[in-house]
């Protein structure tokens, strides 16, 4: 089974130039013709927080699964999975912190092509103390067949939250995604386990990538064999990181 898999901070799609133009963000998803697109940044008052989600997968022709992490009256705000596969469980989760900006990760089973892959898409943290907790509650929940993707907001390759991804995952290319028009920093990551599964990794750099955001697109190609992942356990199930954490 192969998948196209791509992951994308969005900016509240606001670009380069300062202009608010989800016109570009829905082309830019079109160009990366992916089977799964983590987005993170939704945050646009103009179409009501997460109302513009449901937007790009409508006019993009995907299926949406909302992932809020910050709820308010004027709109919710937080990461979505663009999809075009079957989803069954749809698992939340709240990587907040004390007294820092509401975080939040979307942990699903996706059914593909006769196979059942578990994606978990976030967006952590500013603080260094603030993503070690995260990581490892994500960490907590990966399963066999099993994508990693998202803003990990690390801007050093030696970082110990990355650290501790790549122990779990082995190795995947840091790839500069930001700043978009000149990329220094891999801020967006993806990896697979197993990680033999990737087939190629990639920059999305086009014109319009260039300037719909403040960063530019990763992509993937994967491929996995014809199997059933294993179930994720019971206790991973829970929507929210473990009280002790809180």
């Amino acid at each position: 089974m192969r998948l196209t898999l791509a992951t994308y901070n969005i900016h509240g799609c606001i670009g380069r130039d300062g202009r608010y133009a989800p016109e570009r963000i829905r082309d830019v998803i079109l160009e990366l013709d992916a089977d799964v697109v983590a987005i993170q940044e939704i945050d646009a008052p103009e179409r009501h927080g997460l109302e513009l989600a449901y937007w790009l997968g409508k006019e993009s022709k995907l299926r949406v699964i909302a992932g809020p992490t910050l709820l308010e009256r004027k709109g919710h705000h937080g990461n979505a999975v663009l999809t075009r596969c079957q989803y069954d469980d749809i698992r939340l989760v709240d990587l907040s912190r004390p007294h820092r900006e509401p975080r939040g990760a979307i942990d699903l089973d996706l059914r593909c092509s006769g196979a059942t892959i578990q994606v978990i898409a976030t967006h952590l943290g500013l603080q260094t103390k603030e993503r070690r907790v995260q990581v490892q509650w994500l960490l907590e929940r990966v399963g066999q067949n099993c994508v990693l993707m998202g803003d990990f907001n690390e801007w050093w390759l030696w970082g110990f939250p990355l650290r501790r991804i790549k122990a779990a995952f082995a190795s995947s290319p840091a790839l500069p995604t930001f700043p978009s028009a000149r990329p220094v920093f891999a801020l967006d990551r993806i990896w697979i386990k197993p990680p033999a599964s990737f087939v190629s990794l990639g920059v999305h750099r086009t014109r319009l990538s260039a300037i719909a955001s403040d960063h530019l697109p990763l992509k993937a190609v994967v491929e996995w064999p014809l199997r059933e992942t294993e179930p994720v356990p019971e206790e991973q199930r829970s929507t929210h990181a473990p009280a002790s954490e809180q």
